[in-house]
Formats: C-alpha cells, structure tokens, sequence
C-alpha cells in the first residue's frame, strides 16, 4: 500500500497566526517544527497500518517548510515549486490513499487562517457551482489519479466544510476556531497521538473510500481579492470577466483547473 501524505501547516495544533506561517522569523521557525512533527505522526500512522512506501508532501507556501533531516526517514518526501500536481504530487506514483494533514477552512470560512491558495488574491473558488477549499479542490485532483481521500486533519471548521465531500474520511479535530487568529487546541502531544490513530484507522477502512471525482469539463469561477487582480488575471484571453471581481473559464479537467488557478496565484505577485 502506497500512501500520500500532504501536509500543510494553518491547521496544526498550536498555529494560530499569520506570522506564523511566515519565513523570516522565530515563530515561523518554531510551527515549522510543529508541522514536522505531525507529518511524523501520520507517516507512522501509515507505517503502524501496513503501508509500504509513504510520500509526505510539504504543501505550505513555498513548499519548503519541513526540515528533511527531521522526517521520519522511511517516507519519501516532495518539496519544492514549482511543481504541476502541487498539494498532491506523488499522487501519480500510483498512490493508493492520500492523507491530508494541518489543512484548514476555505477562503471567507469562520476557520483559523482561512483562505484558499492565496489569500492576498482569491477570495473563493467554485467548480461547477460548488464552492471549494484546498481539500476539496486536491481531493477532486487526487481523485482524477483514482486516489480516495481517506484522513483530514485540521479544526473543526475545516471539518463541517469537507465530510461532506468525503464522507468515508477520518477526521482529526486539532483545534476549534474562534475567530481567524483564535482558536483552542490540543496541545502538540495530544495532537501527534490522535493524528496517528487516525491515519491508522482511515487506512484500515480505505476499502470503504471513494475518490472524489469531478466528470467532465469543469466551469471554473474565481473571485478575486480586488478589481486590479480581476484586470490582471483577464490579461488571460481564455478567462472572462463576469463583474469588477469575479472571472470564470472552462478547464477539461480538475488538474487543468487548478494549474491554471495556481498560474493566477504566481501572476499575483506582480500586485503585491
């Protein structure tokens, strides 16, 4: 059994704030390790439930958050952008579960740190009507690969948004949100403890899981944070403008969608 782990860091235990999600500083350099720590618990997890080859994913912001050397060394790991399956790549490696661990609520979600790809430019994204987060929108890719998810981590907020897309997925709630910087959590311990059950036991009743599968053509809608990064994203002749901030195009498949999403996201930098 192969397992994918992608690992971000807004919904691990003891993160709260955006500083601490950023490069440059002391609280960084500590949620870092905090992140480490839980990708950790779930590559045993998957190791304690019979897995034989693990890939971990370091899926936050530059994609080279994880110090290598502190992994757990029997899982492979993905670092380092820009890559085209981005969260989930190692999925076509023929992975047979993937496990999402430190994700969060959709972009204008009441959960800690909300936000969708980017948070300075996107403001929401649907596919065929249905508003999706980063879980959703990777689980739709990792689904195109045959892939089920079948384990989530995150607060509970994140939780409510996605059982409902994976409905045989284990949840693990790290923390409950109070507002966008505030939360209660579990502390780092109890966390890597219930993170590691909880793999264990999504890998367990995987035959009971299902890939998340999007047929067909998908119309894609973004809203964008501001009517300037609407301009410049429409600088593209294949979107269109639907009003000041919102755009849309037609993508043959969820991985055209989100490479797509995610040249927008790199187009944005231009603005900052």
């Amino acid at each position: 059994m192969k397992v994918l782990i992608s690992t971000d860091i807004e919904g691990v235990a003891g993160v709260y704030h955006p500083e601490q999600t950023r490069q440059g500083n002391p609280e960084y350099e500590r949620a870092r390790l905090l992140m480490t720590q839980e990708a950790n618990a779930a590559i045993a997890g998957a190791f304690d439930a019979g897995a034989t080859e693990v890939l971990v994913n370091d899926s936050h912001g530059g994609f080279r958050n994880m110090p290598p050397d502190v992994l757990d060394p029997r899982a492979r790991v993905v670092q380092g952008k820009p890559r085209y399956l981005s969260m989930v790549a190692g999925v076509e490696e023929g992975v047979q579960a993937v496990c999402m661990v430190g994700y969060h609520s959709r972009a204008q979600g009441r959960g800690i740190l909300a936000h969708t790809i980017n948070s300075f430019a996107f403001a929401g994204i649907s596919l065929g009507g249905q508003e999706l987060g980063e879980a959703g929108l990777y689980g739709a890719l990792a689904g195109e690969y045959g892939a089920p998810v079948v384990m989530g981590s995150g607060d509970d907020v994140f939780i409510a948004e996605n059982r409902p897309l994976f409905p045989h997925a284990t949840f693990v709630e790290t923390k409950k949100a109070s507002g966008f910087s505030s939360g209660v959590s579990l502390s780092p311990e109890q966390s890597r403890r219930a993170i590691r059950a909880g793999v264990m036991e999504a890998l367990a009743a995987r035959a009971g899981a299902k890939p998340l599968v999007f047929e067909g053509p998908q119309t894609v809608t973004l809203r964008t944070q501001s009517t300037a990064l609407a301009d410049l994203f429409c600088q593209w002749p294949s979107l269109e403008r639907v009003d000041g901030v919102t755009l849309r195009f037609t993508a043959p498949t969820v991985e055209a969608a989100v490479r797509t999403l995610n040249c927008c996201s790199a187009m944005s930098s231009m603005l900052r």
